[in-house]
């Protein structure tokens, strides 16, 4: 993942480098966007004025950086973003404790950004060279830590792209920065690859007490994925299915009543079901497995467990499987 955010003064090209980037497949976000559903919500008509003053107040009540950690959290790996209106340093910050993000300041000269602001014709907008300049030096600086401070946010800039000559030029200079940008290419390990499916899967899982899945591979392709759940055929767990998990029964007691079939189990089974053999192939679990699962994983020729997190009552079946030569590996997210 690479994340460019782009800070700068009023009209300094930073629209137009965040088109730029938007026809190289990165994705735009923008944190005025956050404020303009913000005020949305809160019937607030959205003026320049009411999208700086709920910034400010937002800021001021929940931290500098609220507007960041809100996009932040909506933010994919396999992206790449380009992040636009970063006003406040804490922002900044925000961003740069990812570690993929790389800070560019868009400026150009007085008069050419102000002849663009007229160019646009924005409602809200300063109609004279005075009224642009007051906005900009209350946009610029304050001694309100929480308000904007886009010249201390310039300073915080890995780079600086100087936008005063034609388009071509801006977009030589773009393309220079991003040749030059490291990327982020943390990849899972196979092991982690796997664990990760197996959580998806468990999301499929129709028990109500608890969601675990198993996911089988060999030579690093799936062969096979279970979930807990009832049988095929009867009524789903969810719905009512088993009655011992719908009371919520204390853990470890009336198994013998239990109708859901374990994610291991089902794994395997489907592999029956399937025709496709086991011997020597990995399992990877949410949980550690059960004393009943783990001797359908032993005659099944499983010769690898791999899980997450360990089953209450999973240590006699962690013994067995190490007496029957099956490796077991935990790993921690």
């Amino acid at each position: 993942m690479i994340l460019i955010g782009l800070t700068g003064k009023y009209c300094s090209g930073k629209s137009t480098v965040c088109d730029y980037l938007k026809s190289k497949s990165f994705y735009y976000k923008s944190l005025s966007d956050v404020l303009r559903e913000v005020l949305k919500k809160e019937g607030i008509p959205e003026t320049r004025e009411n999208l700086i003053a709920k910034g400010n107040e937002l800021r001021e009540r929940q931290g500098n950086a609220v507007l960041s950690k809100i996009l932040i959290d909506n933010l994919e790996r396999d992206k790449n973003y380009v992040i636009d209106s970063l006003r406040n340093p804490d922002e900044i910050k925000a961003f740069q404790e990812l570690g993929t993000f790389h800070l560019w300041n868009i400026e150009a000269p007085e008069d050419k950004r102000f002849e663009r602001i007229l160019e646009r014709k924005r409602e809200g907008d300063p109609k004279t060279l005075e009224e642009f300049k007051q906005l900009e030096e209350k946009e610029s600086h304050s001694d309100n830590e929480s308000a904007q401070q886009l010249n201390k946010c310039a300073e915080m800039a890995e780079h600086l792209i100087e936008n005063n000559g034609p388009m071509a030029e801006l977009f030589e200079k773009v393309d220079t920065l991003l040749l030059q940008t490291p990327m982020d290419f943390k990849r899972p390990s196979w092991d982690e690859y796997f664990l990760n499916i197996a959580k998806e899967v468990a999301m499929r899982s129709n028990c109500v007490k608890r969601k675990v899945a198993a996911v089988i591979v060999k030579d690093k392709r799936i062969i096979s994925t279970g979930y807990n759940g009832t049988p095929r055929g009867v009524k789903n767990c969810n719905e009512g299915g088993c009655t011992r998990c719908n009371s919520f029964s204390k853990g470890g007691t009336k198994l013998d009543e239990c109708l859901c079939s374990h994610a291991e189990e089902n794994a395997i089974v489907q592999s029956a079901y399937h025709g496709t053999p086991l011997n020597g192939s990995i399992i990877y679990t949410t949980f550690s497995p059960c004393l009943t699962c783990s001797k359908m994983i032993i005659n099944a020729g499983i010769k690898k467990v791999i899980y997450n997190a360990e089953y209450p009552l999973g240590d006699t079946a962690l013994e067995m499987l190490k007496e029957a030569g099956v490796e077991l590996e935990k790993i921690e997210f």
